[in-house]
């Protein structure tokens, strides 16, 4: 592949997690117990600072955020179901308020393990510094998205002047195609936002058909 086509696809593979990860696995991804967040928040608990989380919240919750986590720290000299009860609270309040600074809902904190492969593997590169996964991962569906669509809406545009229910076929097929691919643009140019937009769904800045 030349280099020129490469760095193509690799802008598309870091700016398109917004089109190939659905709402619930970005949310899973900061809601589950074996996330970034959390990890962040039981380092807190276990050096009794809670700076460590601090990063995940704006500056006007920090006290929202300190009062839980201290509340916490008191459970935890107590032991037992107390401790197990006051941190969840910590966890969850420290998780609900991160997502509230994104304009995301809060569902309840997620079982561990249900970050989907994507995610991990965008976290695992920067710890490991390369991006070699990462890419391939995100480049190869994009690839994959682009050509089905592509090939559905070539197929069609072959019978579209047969009849008007061809024509409607083509035209819906073309309106998958042209929007999906409009949407990966807008996306590598910094323009979508993946907690209030699903993948699949017509972006209100869409060009009429």
């Amino acid at each position: 592949m030349k280099m020129k086509n490469y760095a193509a696809l690799a802008l598309f593979a870091f700016t398109c997690f917004g089109l190939l990860i659905t709402p619930r696995f970005a949310a899973a991804h900061c809601d589950t117990l074996d996330g970034p967040v959390i990890k962040d928040a039981r380092l807190a608990l276990e050096k009794g600072d809670v700076t460590p989380v601090l990063k995940w919240v704006q500056k006007k919750d920090e006290a929202q955020v300190g009062k839980t986590f201290h509340q916490a720290l008191a459970a935890k000299t107590k032991g037992g179901k107390g401790k197990e009860e006051g941190e969840h609270r910590f966890f969850e309040t420290l998780v609900k308020i991160h997502r509230a600074g994104e304009g995301a809902p809060f569902t309840g904190l997620k079982p561990a393990g249900t970050v989907e492969p994507v995610i991990a593997a965008a976290d695992t590169a920067l710890v490991s510094g390369s991006d070699e996964e990462v890419v391939k991962l995100v480049t190869d569906a994009v690839t994959k998205g682009i050509r089905e669509r592509h090939h559905q809406a070539a197929e069609l545009y072959k019978h579209k002047d047969e009849s008007v229910e061809a024509g409607r076929n083509y035209v819906k097929a073309y309106v998958e195609y042209t929007h999906y691919v409009e949407r990966l643009q807008q996306d590598a140019e910094g323009h979508a936002d993946h907690h209030k937009e699903p993948a699949g769904k017509k972006s209100v800045q869409h060009h009429e058909h």
